[in-house]
């Protein structure tokens, strides 16, 4: 860092935690280069899902962040010379907060959330809201998020939504365009399925011999080797892999299921479905449905939603349904195959949620 810095400038530092945080946060970091281009932007990861696809990043020089230590914080600090630093959701590095109070550095958590079941709210957390003390502002995704900070003190905090829609709203509007994905699909309707884990694949599995007319494209979460192999060998009626495309015979590229063996193509993957399936939902917790969302197609996804507001807000709205059987999988297919309210219902979502990035901007521009 030290290297590639000087330190005599000033720098905005954005942290994310993975790669997630990076595309929540991303509408911010743009905008603020676009409207102050001359600003330059360090980013820090703590999760190699982030770095190694963001390392290379246009607009920002990318690093891990050192592990939080005194030692670490306030070398880190001196060698980027913040001017102010913005972390992304649930992002909270004690040492690391408390050189930029000691310095009067500007601190803004963006699309914070924030629950009862967090240490910060508990008659034992003292150490960890005197963490939260350092934050200039919190901009929150809800209003348990702003009632839980109200009632330990912190009165610097506002109700400003979440810039993940800002996000998926800008990448639907001008998609990356994938010839190959076109001439995969034809004219067929195509059913998406986004960061899947073993657990869904096999129930996936059980719908392309019940709609062979359907093309399926299934992105899992993982792409290594034997996970790849692992749903070849699921579907009964053969597939064909991504990287295999170029190089596949007739009858392969014939198949009604494509099995993307990168990463970083399912955000665009999303335009060329009618629905999607979106994974997670049957171990930690689901991923990201507003992509899919998004670009107007209903979402089907396993039964660990709880922690997810768009999720239940999908639900609601009849745009998504939460499933725990193959029973239930098919079901729900053959309720959102064709269903033009659901896809309606899901596009109108995401574009009344945006905003948060230009609400964000104007405050912090406006006090630095």
């Amino acid at each position: 860092m030290e290297n590639r810095i000087n330190k005599q400038e000033k720098h905005v530092w954005f942290h994310f935690a993975s790669l997630g945080e990076f595309e929540q946060g991303r509408p911010v970091l743009e905008k603020l280069k676009s409207q102050y281009p001359d600003k330059k932007i360090v980013v820090t990861f703590f999760s190699p899902s982030g770095y190694e696809i963001r390392k290379n990043y246009a607009l920002a020089e990318v690093f891990y962040l050192p592990i939080d230590t005194p030692g670490h914080a306030k070398r880190f600090i001196e060698a980027i010379n913040p001017e102010m630093a913005i972390f992304t959701k649930y992002e909270f590095w004690h040492f690391y907060f408390k050189v930029l109070k000691a310095r009067n550095i500007p601190l803004y958590l963006i699309s914070g959330i924030f629950r009862e079941s967090q240490s910060f709210f508990k008659w034992y957390g003292g150490f960890y809201r005197n963490i939260l003390k350092a934050v200039t502002y919190f901009f929150v995704q809800n209003e348990e998020s702003e009632r839980l900070l109200k009632s330990i003190g912190l009165q610097n905090v506002v109700i400003n939504g979440d810039t993940r829609f800002d996000r998926v709203f800008e990448n639907a509007a001008s998609p990356k365009s994938l010839p190959e994905i076109e001439r995969f699909i034809g004219y067929s309707p195509t059913f998406v399925c986004g960061s899947t884990w073993p657990e869904d694949e096999k129930l996936l599995a059980t719908l392309p011999l019940k709609y062979p007319d359907w093309k399926f494209i299934i992105a899992p979460h993982e792409i290594h080797e034997s996970h790849i192999d692992s749903i070849v060998k699921l579907f009964p009626v053969g597939s064909l892999r991504f990287s295999n495309y170029k190089n596949a015979t007739m009858a392969e590229v014939n198949s009604n299921i494509l099995i993307i063996d990168n990463i970083g193509m399912l955000s665009s993957l999303y335009q060329y479905g009618k629905l999607a399936y979106i994974g997670g939902g049957f171990g930690a917790g689901i991923h990201n449905t507003l992509e899919a969302a998004a670009f107007g197609l209903p979402v089907i996804f396993g039964p660990k939603y709880d922690k997810f507001q768009e999720a239940k807000d999908l639900i609601a709205l009849a745009a998504a349904k939460s499933i725990s059987s193959e029973q239930e999988l098919q079901q729900a297919f053959a309720d959102f195959s064709n269903n033009q309210a659901a896809k309606l219902a899901a596009k109108k979502y995401v574009a009344d949620k945006k905003g948060a990035t230009d609400a964000i901007l104007s405050k912090i521009t406006a006090e630095n």
